[in-house]
This record gives C-alpha cells, sequence and structure tokens, in this order.
C-alpha cells in the first residue's frame, strides 16, 4: 500500500481533501449523512446570487470539494479511485492537477448557467473532466496503442454513459456538470497528448472562457428574473 500511495500521490491527496472538507462539513453542521444545504452555501457551495450578485466567485472551486451526503461522496470518490490512478500514468502532475481544477471550474459556471438559482456541489465536474482527458489522450494515440486504446476507450465510455444514465434517471444530479466537466477535459486531453508543455493554451482559454461566463451571468439573471425576488 505504501508504494500504491507514492505512486498515485496526486489521486489519493485529492480524495484526503475531500474528505477533509466533509469531515468539516460534519463538524460544522452535526450532520453525518445527509448535509443540510443551508450548512452547505454557508461553507461555499455554488449559489447563484451569492456569486453573481455577491461576486463571491471563489464559489466555483470550493464548491468542487463539498459533498451532499455519504452517498453522494462515496460515488464520486470511487469515480475518483477508478479514474485517477490511470491519470497518473500517463498524466503528469501539474497536468492532472491543472486538468481537474479547470475543469471542475467550467463544470460549475455551465451548472450555474443552466441552474441560476440552485445550490450546486460535488466533484463530478472534475471528475468528469479526468475522464474526457484520458478519452482525449487515448484517442489521438489510438493508432499507436492499437487494440489497447480502441478497448481502454470502449470501456470508459461504458463507465461515461452509465453515469449520464444515472445522472438523467436520478434527481438532483447536475449533468450540465458532468457535459462542461467532460467536453472541456476531452480538449485538454487532446492538446496534452501531442503537446504536453502547452497546457497553458487551455489554461489560458479556460480562464477566459471563465471570465466571459461570469460577465455574462447577470444579463442572464435578467433576463430569467431568476433574481427579481
Amino acid at each position: 500500500m505504501p508504494s500504491d500511495l507514492k505512486r498515485f500521490k496526486i489521486t489519493y491527496s485529492l480524495i484526503g481533501l475531500n474528505l477533509l472538507f466533509y469531515a468539516i462539513e460534519i463538524l460544522y453542521t452535526s450532520s453525518i449523512i445527509d448535509i443540510p444545504t443551508q450548512g452547505l452555501v454557508e461553507l461555499g457551495a455554488i449559489y447563484g446570487p451569492q456569486v453573481v450578485i455577491g461576486g463571491e466567485w471563489w464559489r466555483l472551486l470550493t464548491a468542487m470539494f463539498l459533498h451532499g451526503g455519504v452517498t453522494h461522496l462515496l460515488m464520486n470518490m470511487f469515480s475518483l479511485y477508478i479514474i485517477g490512478r490511470p491519470m497518473e500514468l500517463y498524466f503528469s502532475p501539474k497536468n492532472y492537477l491543472s486538468i481537474y481544477v479547470l475543469t471542475g471550474l467550467i463544470g460549475s459556471l455551465v451548472s450555474i448557467s443552466m441552474h441560476p438559482a440552485t445550490v450546486g456541489i460535488g466533484a463530478s465536474g472534475a471528475i468528469f473532466g479526468v475522464f474526457g482527458a484520458l478519452s482525449g489522450y487515448f484517442f489521438a494515440y489510438r493508432r499507436e496503442l492499437g487494440q489497447h486504446a480502441h478497448q481502454f476507450m470502449k470501456n470508459f465510455a461504458i463507465i461515461i454513459g452509465l453515469n449520464l444514465l444515472l445522472g438523467f434517471s436520478i434527481p438532483n444530479i447536475d449533468v450540465s456538470a458532468h457535459a462542461g466537466g467532460l467536453i472541456s477535459g476531452l480538449i485538454a486531453g487532446l492538446i496534452v497528448a501531442r503537446h504536453p508543455k502547452r497546457l497553458w493554451v487551455f489554461a489560458v482559454g479556460i480562464l477566459l472562457v471563465a471570465i466571459g461566463f461570469y460577465l455574462y451571468l447577470p444579463t442572464l439573471y435578467v433576463q430569467t428574473n431568476t433574481l427579481l425576488y
């Protein structure tokens, strides 16, 4: 186990960070199985009015480490455990962490655009970003890796399909955040596969998109009357 921890230190560190945040949620709300929505908002969940009107943009990042209950946490951490370890075999620690955070940010922005008055939390946008990045990597090297790449991509397509199906069938699952993370991750994976040192191009693009989203959000809120209460 120690060697496994050392080999996949980024994945285990991310899992540990999510567990730490959940421990804080338990201490703050005195709830273990299901965390009250108000407590999540106070701890940094995405909530449109506070993000847009209050200027609390940092919620787009902190929300990625908050979970609404034990089931939510375990499902996401199991997915991160499964997908994160292969990610460390093909991506540098810097690129892995950058993709995780940036795709999670895009997932948060897409979520708040689609659901401006809903409280949003969870690591799934970033996890789907990692899914997308690995898929992009294997697609880029599909000829070099041959049958191994085809089988790998087939397995990942099944996993992603099942997660999307669960997202559409279970209430309160934000499919828009999954889609935002997945698509942005796919782009990142394609870039890093052929140009490992050019992730900065993706990062700059994501930040420009994020700024554009953030500037557009007040207009969206006025158009939908979300904040007229």
